[in-house]
Formats: C-alpha cells, sequence, structure tokens
C-alpha cells in the first residue's frame, strides 16, 4: 500500500523574506510525519506528529507562533478526524498547553468530539499531558506586534497568519487529517474558527479521501468547506479538481479566501488556494524527499 503525507503553513500573503522559514518548517514537518508512515504507523500519530514541529516553529501561527487575541493572549484551536472509522476530536480557546494537536488527538479517543477553554485545559492536565504558563506561549514577535497596534490605534485585521494542517494515508489505507491555529489576529477572546470544527476545517473518510483547510474561518464554516471538498472528489478526475472547486464555491458564495491539501483515497495528492500564497510541503510513496514550496496564485492560474 502507497503511503502519503502533505502539510501546509498557511494560505497568506508571504513576505520575500520569509519564505525560506515557512518551507523549511513545511520540509521538516513533512519529515516528522512520514517517518511514522515509513515505519508503519497510523495516520493520525503522522498527523499530530506533523502539526507539532509546526506549533514549535514560531513561523507559523499554531502553539508558539500563535496570534493574539485582543485581550493580549493566545487561545488556540486544534483538531484531528481519522477516516478509518470517522472518529474526530477537537479542542477550541485553550490556553497554557504548548501542543494543542496533542490534546485533540487524545479527545479523538474519547465520547466528546470538541472541548473548549478551561474543560479542554482541565482535560489536558488529567490525561497527563504538561501544562505550562499561558504566557509562555506568547512570542516575542506576536507581543511587539500586539503591543504596537494597541499604541497606533490600528485595526486588529489578520496581517498574514493562518491555521496549519496535515493530511496522511497509512500503510492499512487509512486516512487522517488535522489542523491547529492561534486563530485570527486580535479576534475576540472565545472565538473559534473552522480549525476545530468536524466537516468545516478538516474532514475524513477512507471511502473518499482526508482535507484540511486554512483561511478565513467565518467564511469556511458557512460553506461546510472541507466535506463540500470531499464531496466534489470524482474518482475520474484528479483532487486538485476538487480543490479548485472548493475554493471557488468559497469565493463566490461568501467571498471568502483560503487554501486546501487533500489526499484521496487512491493515494493522490492535490492542493489549492484563492489567497495570495500557500506554503506546503508532500512525501509519497516512489519520492526520494518531500517537496516543499511557497505558491502564488497567479502561478497557479497560469498552469
Amino acid at each position: 500500500m502507497n503511503i502519503a503525507i502533505i502539510v501546509h503553513g498557511g494560505a497568506h500573503a508571504i513576505d520575500a523574506a520569509d519564505i525560506d522559514a515557512h518551507k523549511n518548517g513545511c520540509l521538516e514537518a513533512a519529515w516528522a510525519g512520514w517517518s511514522v508512515l515509513q515505519n508503519g504507523g497510523r495516520a493520525v500519530d503522522a498527523v499530530e506528529a506533523a502539526i507539532k514541529v509546526l506549533e514549535d516553529d514560531a513561523t507559523f501561527n499554531a502553539g508558539y507562533g500563535s496570534e493574539l487575541n485582543a485581550a493580549g493572549e493566545v487561545e488556540m484551536d486544534s483538531a484531528v478526524m481519522d477516516g478509518r472509522d470517522l472518529s474526530a476530536g477537537g479542542v477550541g480557546a485553550l490556553k497554557g498547553v504548548r501542543h494543542p494537536i496533542a490534546v485533540a488527538r487524545r479527545v479523538l479517543d474519547e465520547q466528546p468530539v470538541l472541548l473548549v477553554a478551561d474543560g479542554a485545559r482541565c482535560f489536558a492536565r488529567d490525561c497527563g499531558i504538561a501544562l505550562c504558563d499561558p504566557q509562555e506561549m506568547v512570542s516575542d514577535k506576536q507581543r511587539d506586534k500586539w503591543e504596537r497596534r494597541q499604541r497606533e490605534g490600528s485595526p486588529g485585521a489578520s496581517d498574514g497568519h493562518d491555521t496549519v494542517g496535515c493530511v496522511a494515508l497509512d500503510t492499512e489505507g487509512n486516512l487522517a487529517a488535522g489542523t491547529s491555529t492561534g486563530g485570527t489576529n486580535e479576534n475576540a477572546p472565545g472565538r473559534i474558527g473552522d480549525s476545530p470544527i468536524i466537516g468545516c476545517g478538516l474532514y475524513a473518510d477512507n471511502q473518499t479521501g482526508a482535507c484540511a483547510l486554512t483561511g478565513d474561518g467565518e467564511s469556511i464554516v458557512r460553506v461546510v468547506l472541507a466535506k463540500t471538498t470531499l464531496d466534489l472528489l470524482r474518482e475520474d478526475a484528479p483532487p486538485d479538481v476538487a480543490v479548485q472547486q472548493a475554493m471557488e464555491i468559497l469565493q463566490k458564495r461568501v467571498g471568502g479566501e483560503g487554501g486546501c491539501i487533500l489526499i484521496d483515497r487512491q493515494g493522490r495528492i492535490g492542493w489549492g488556494h484563492n489567497a495570495a500564497n500557500l506554503s506546503c510541503a508532500y512525501f509519497s510513496t516512489g519520492m526520494t524527499e518531500p517537496v516543499a514550496f511557497v505558491h502564488k496564485t497567479e502561478e497557479k492560474e497560469m498552469e
């Protein structure tokens, strides 16, 4: 059975000076997940391993690199879904945990699908997952940016950070998807976007495929974009076709921007976006090493 993995670091405008950091971070994450798959590990565990790498990298809006909300705090969302049995676990508005994806992975094995705020943090503690002071999750870069905006009184729109995600296919033919994010810049405390909501920010089903989304959370939720993307998959068409159709729905129906990574049940990899850039890395059977890139919208249109 073929194995495959694809990760993304968000769909947004990426400055030229930051391109290498995005490519290298995605590359390291892909290697981490690939190591799990290559050793016969489960897709859900490969997804967790890959996203942990992105959560530790302040380049990305997840874990330590998370944006600060309007109160100057880090609140994180994450989710994992297993295409084998449609089990899923998510956390929202979580504080004081270094790896929200690890907490979501533990929720997947329990009855609830989504835990939020203090309930999610208590669950992590009860599972033996190490907690930390919430302030330890605030990077110097994000603190400086937040304080500058407070001084200047500038609006709190996001300026280039987004959800990270991963999709994997293991040796047993099982698919999984995962997401992690720090939300949008200066969002209201307690705000939860698409990332931990099953069918919106991610979906995995062995019968069709698995995908992970990034972009305008509220817009993605309104069109249930992850499930919509998989519903567009056709056996005789490459996954990129379904992704492109999904991006068109996102833009035409609700004016949203975003990106998507996907693996279908045949192990074919697809990706696409209608935001300025998308950072990605992927690895599949037959390749000698992963490919990492930062893609521009106009490049996709020219292909």
